[in-house]
């Protein structure tokens, strides 16, 4: 079980830094949803199957949806078809493929392991305690900075776009 959390780790750095150096935005989600998935991958080894499972509902499905929503508002001006030309390129698929990959066949062994003794479940009773409790500040602050952070991506993209 220490291999697969290594192999998890070492595929959320990987997946992390690729996001980082990647100039297409594109590009930097698709490695973001993968490390995002790395992430639950963790969770699961943890024993938090539920937080695993409420990282990929809310933040590599409906967080990563708001991020390509903000790329396509923005519109950084290249016509349409040589920006689709350079997404849809094999290439650029290719390394999140893999690194997916990797990380959905952990992802199910994690769920279904051979043997051994299953951690305590997190239950969604325990999830909702922790972010309607003591944490609900804090929850309520990340969702006026993820507002921040859209209505910011528009205002520069559309000062970029404007200057052109």
């Amino acid at each position: 079980m220490h291999a697969l959390a290594l192999l998890a780790a070492s595929v959320t750095v990987m997946g992390a830094v690729m996001a980082m150096t990647r100039r297409v935005a594109v590009h930097a989600v698709l490695y973001l949803v993968v490390t995002l998935l790395a992430l639950a991958t963790v969770l699961v080894m943890l024993g938090a199957s539920f937080a695993a499972m409420l990282e990929i509902i809310i933040y590599a499905g409906a967080i990563m949806v708001l991020f390509v929503f903000v790329i396509m508002m923005i519109n950084l001006g290249q016509p349409d078809s040589a920006r689709e030309k350079e997404w849809l390129r094999p290439r650029a698929w290719c390394g999140p493929g893999v690194l997916a990959t990797i990380m959905c066949a952990e992802l199910l062994y994690c769920l279904n392991p051979p043997s051994g003794p299953a951690p305590a479940p997190i239950t969604a009773h325990d999830v909702g305690l922790s972010l309607f409790g003591r944490y609900v500040l804090m929850v309520e602050l990340v969702s006026f900075l993820l507002l921040a952070g859209l209505v910011s991506a528009f205002h520069i993209g559309r000062n970029r776009v404007g200057g052109r």
